[in-house]
C-alpha cells in the first residue's frame, strides 16, 4: 500500500499485536515498540515512516516522544492515540504539530484512512524539500524569470518588466532548464507550487 513503514509505539502489548496485525492485512509494514526510548535509540533517518504513538507511557510520553525527534529534525507525520483522550490533550496534539488524534479501542478503517492522509502528507513534504533544492540551484536573477515564467509570461513581456533584452531572458531561461533539467513550463509551474507546499 506504500513505500513508507509504520512505527507503532505503545507500552500495550496487546494494542501493538492487534494494530501490527490489523495494519499487515492492508500491506503496511509495521515495526512495533514498547517504549519510546527503544524506539529513539532504533530510529534511523534514512528509513522515514509515519508513526503511531500512545500518548501516555511511563518515562515518555508520546508528545514528550514528539518533541525528542524534532530535536533531531526528524519531523515524521505522527497518529497520537490514547485510551484517556481529551479536549486538552487533543489540542496540545495538534498544537505541537501531530497528525492526527485517535482514541482507543481504534477504529481500523478510520486508522488507515489517518495513514493515507499521513503518507500523503509525507509525499507533500518530500516533493517540497525537493523543490527547494532544486531551485536553490538557480541564482536570483534566474528565480526572477523562473517566477516569470510559471505565470505564463512570454520572453518579451519578463524583458519589458525587467528592462534587459529578449535575447539575456532566453539566456536566462536556457541556463534554468539546465539546472532543473527541464525547459517545460508545466514543470516550472509544479517546482514553483511544490515549495510553497506544506511545513
Amino acid at each position: 500500500m506504500s513505500k513508507y513503514r509504520v512505527y507503532l509505539i505503545d507500552d500495550d502489548e496487546a494494542v501493538r499485536t492487534a494494530l501490527a496485525f490489523l495494519l499487515s492485512t492492508y500491506g503496511i509494514t509495521v515495526e512495533t515498540f514498547g517504549d519510546p526510548q527503544a524506539f529513539l535509540t532504533h530510529v534511523d533517518e534514512a528509513k522515514p515512516g509515519c508513526l503511531i504513538v500512545d500518548l501516555r507511557m511511563p518515562l515518555v510520553s508520546g508528545l514528550q516522544l514528539h518533541a525528542k525527534l524534532a530535536e533531531r529534525g526528524i519531523d515524521w507525520p505522527t497518529i497520537m492515540i490514547t485510551g484517556h483522550g481529551d479536549v486538552a490533550a487533543c489540542r496540545r496534539a495538534f498544537k505541537a504539530g501531530i497528525q492526527d488524534f485517535l482514541t482507543k479501542p481504534v477504529d481500523g478503517e478510520v486508522l488507515v484512512e489517518a495513514l493515507q492522509q499521513a503518507f500523503a502528507s509525507f509525499d507533500a513534504r518530500l516533493e517540497k524539500r525537493e523543490a527547494r533544492q532544486q531551485l536553490a540551484r538557480l541564482t536570483e536573477r534566474e528565480r526572477e524569470v523562473l517566477d516569470m515564467v510559471a505565470l505564463g509570461w512570454a520572453s518579451k513581456e519578463i524583458a519589458a518588466a525587467l528592462n534587459i533584452s529578449a535575447r539575456t531572458i532566453d539566456a536566462h531561461r536556457a541556463k534554468i532548464a539546465d539546472k532543473l533539467g527541464t525547459s517545460s513550463v508545466a514543470e516550472f509551474v509544479r517546482l514553483t507550487m511544490a515549495e510553497k507546499g506544506p511545513a
